[in-house]
């Protein structure tokens, strides 16, 4: 497959997309980091290729916005070496990706010291959570690897926007709707924010199932008020499992949260409301009008970092098969990833598990007391989750 090729790929900027691009208006990045650790080397001229072959076969990865379009006419992702031991201080972690110039996805490359005398690698993949989800950038990835193993890439060359899912749903019960809420207190700490998010990560043994129900609950027990508010990311594939697409797919379950909450209780909506394919309900609103969180810029821009409209996001990526990011001369040990910063959320936790292991990475803004409070909280959500 040629480049002039995939430039005939091109779809239309979906309403879930369009969400994204307000809330990176406000200037908060909009941002998918993925990390993959692993034993032995990655050669970066190899990646670069495999980028672009990977690339070629899932054009959704070099689009820019042409207005209401997406257009397959940007650059290919870049890899970038990064020094010894670079840490999340580094900027590579922070800047943004434009959409309109592009590039939407870049690689880093980071060689980490080894007490034991091995040599140990970290691959970072960052991406546009404009233009992609975590499913779709995961595919990409997938591909990048196998494209390094000499194997063909499976490819995403699909086209479809949110719209396919809802169409071929057909009748559905409308979702309930969640009321305005004018901002619950923060609970992560007092004061000026950084603009860069404090990350904190945990790994745990990994336990039983329901782990976004168990790590609400042991939320809900952090709550200064007798209410809180959850998004839980839903990606709309599961309508459809045979489309191969890249875009960003991932609607939202909008779940009220009480104090000292019940894992069970939590649990039962979540899987009424999945069953009642509520993700898909929600597309039908008037995104202006029917926002629980900031129905414009006005209002996003009016969240100081005092009080959010939502308490947390939290996203389990599933179980994640490190054979599948592994090569003859690269073993991956863990994969991981880093959540960004929404406007109207106070914290975003992600979860993947991966063999016997459960990641867990929480994102909140990095002010007096932030680290503390956070550090407590993922405390107690870690053991809300490992086994026993």
């Amino acid at each position: 497959m040629t480049l002039t090729a995939v430039r005939t790929y091109s779809r239309r900027v979906s309403p879930i997309e369009r969400g994204y691009l307000n809330a990176a208006a406000t200037g908060t990045p909009q941002l998918i980091q993925m990390v993959i650790e692993g034993e032995g080397t990655l050669d970066p001229d190899a990646l670069r290729r495999a980028a672009r072959a990977a690339t070629l076969a899932s054009p959704g990865l070099m689009v820019r916005r042409r207005g209401a379009l997406w257009r397959a006419d940007g650059p290919v992702p870049e890899v970038v070496e990064l020094p010894d031991g670079t840490g999340l201080d580094d900027p590579f972690f922070h800047r943004d990706l434009p959409v309109v110039t592009g590039p939407v996805c870049e690689l880093g490359l980071v060689r980490d010291p080894d007490p034991a005398g091995g040599v140990r690698t970290r691959l970072i993949i960052r991406a546009s959570h404009i233009a992609t989800d975590g499913r779709g950038l995961r595919q990409w990835i997938a591909d990048l690897f196998r494209v390094l193993r000499g194997e063909d890439p499976a490819g995403c060359p699909d086209t479809v926007d949110d719209g396919h899912f809802r169409a071929a749903a057909g009748e559905i019960p409308p979702a309930p709707e969640a009321a305005r809420l004018d901002g619950l207190p923060a609970i992560l700490g007092r004061g000026p924010a950084d603009v860069r998010p404090l990350w904190l990560r945990r790994r745990v043994a990994a336990g039983p199932s329901g782990l976004t129900a168990r790590a609400a609950a042991a939320l809900s027990r952090h709550l200064t008020t007798d209410t809180g508010r959850l998004i839980v990311p839903v990606d709309l594939r599961r309508h459809d499992p045979a489309v191969r697409s890249t875009a960003n797919l991932t609607s939202r379950l909008v779940l009220d949260l009480r104090r000292d909450d019940s894992w069970k209780r939590v649990h039962a909506t979540l899987v009424r409301a999945l069953l009642a394919k509520a993700d898909l309900a929600t597309l039908d609103r008037d995104f202006l009008r029917g926002n629980p969180f900031a129905n414009n810029l006005s209002e996003a821009r009016e969240l100081d970092g005092s009080r959010f409209p939502c308490t947390a996001i939290i996203s389990d990526h599933g179980e994640v098969d490190l054979r599948t990011f592994s090569t003859p001369a690269f073993r991956a040990v863990s994969f991981a990833t880093l959540p960004m910063l929404v406007p109207y959320a106070e914290m975003f936790l992600s979860a993947c598990r991966a063999g016997d292991t459960t990641e867990l990475t929480l994102a909140c803004r990095d002010r007096p007391g932030a680290r503390e409070a956070a550090d407590a909280l993922l405390t107690d959500i870690a053991e809300a989750v490992r086994p026993g």
